[in-house]
């Protein structure tokens, strides 16, 4: 809650100073012209998919995009407010609905050739909510502003950044039903016998990065297109990171539905190969690179602050 007033009180922030300004105003048409400050409010549909340890493509596993499974997109969406200072700079706060997925299923055509990846077996989902507070820079406005003998430009791409909060609940599918799997422990996060592996937070902070383009339709309204890329702070997006660890340590902890959900989920490999042994230490995951996952999303926005030229 706390992160969400911060975000809130940006935009009151820059809205304040819209106030403190001096009167300057530039026609945007025969009929209309802009304030200093003008504002957005809209929303976007899209795609969101992610790069985590599960699933990818042939080989030992390669990165960014090459590894990135597209059968695993899914639909994402997001509301947005925004606040831009003469076209140059925005503050835009968004938020951002979407579920993403891996399988290392999709790695049985070539399964012989992924170290034992597909053999692994192990397969999640997660919804993902984000609220994001993002800086927008448009160079066209900064470095070629145009005259007032010319009309503004109508497409004006744009680079952004900002901070995110976000949370994520990796499940997995187990006899028709979908499991939590954050609290089995699977790499026996929490565990006494793991000091170094400590439990993940499900809430947590991120980086988006990204690059877009808007175009002016009309006076009012703006489309966009958009690509974000949300660097991550953590590799547990999937609940996979490290190794393999002693199931027999699962009694200590828990009981009951947990306790067998905990020795069904850690590894599956049985399911494919019932006569396969797992070692304490076998490899489950690579922890040298975190997780990633990213947006690309059309967006339609209803600009207002602009008025009309009285004559």
């Amino acid at each position: 809650m706390k992160r969400i007033t911060f975000f809130v009180s940006s935009l009151i922030v820059l809205t304040t100073l819209s106030g403190k300004l001096s009167a300057q105003y530039y026609f945007y048409d025969d009929k209309y012209y802009d304030s200093p400050i003008m504002y957005e409010i809209g929303a976007s549909v899209g795609a969101i998919n992610c790069l985590t340890d599960l699933g990818g493509n042939k080989g030992i596993g390669k990165k960014f995009v090459k590894d990135l499974n597209l059968g695993k997109t899914s639909v994402a969406g997001s509301i947005f407010l925004s606040a831009t200072y003469q076209e140059m700079l925005a503050l835009r706060l968004e938020a951002t609905f979407g579920q993403i997925k891996g399988d290392d299923k999709v790695l049985r055509k070539v399964k012989t050739s992924t170290f034992g990846r597909y053999e692994r077996n192990l397969s999640f989902r997660s919804n993902i909510t984000e609220f994001m507070l993002a800086a927008e820079i448009h160079p066209l406005y900064i470095f070629n502003r145009y005259d007032e003998d010319k009309a503004p430009p109508r497409a004006s791409p744009y680079l952004m950044g900002g901070i995110g909060f976000f949370s994520f609940k990796p499940q997995a599918q187990s006899n028709g039903r979908w499991v939590d799997l954050q609290p089995l422990s699977t790499e026996g996060q929490g565990f006494a016998e793991y000091p170094d592996r400590k439990p993940y937070k499900l809430q947590q902070m991120n980086v988006p990065v990204g690059l877009g383009v808007r175009y002016e339709l009309n006076s009012v309204l703006n489309l966009r297109a958009e690509f974000v890329y949300r660097v991550l702070f953590t590799d547990y997006l999937d609940d996979v990171s490290t190794t393999y660890i002693d199931p027999t340590l699962y009694p200590n902890y828990f009981t009951g539905a947990k306790l067998t959900n905990a020795f069904l989920l850690n590894d599956r490999q049985y399911e494919l190969d019932p006569t396969h042994v797992t070692n304490p230490g076998d490899q489950r995951g690579n922890s040298k690179n975190n997780d990633a996952y990213f947006t690309f999303n059309i967006k339609i926005g209803y600009s207002f602050g602009r008025q009309k030229v009285r004559y």
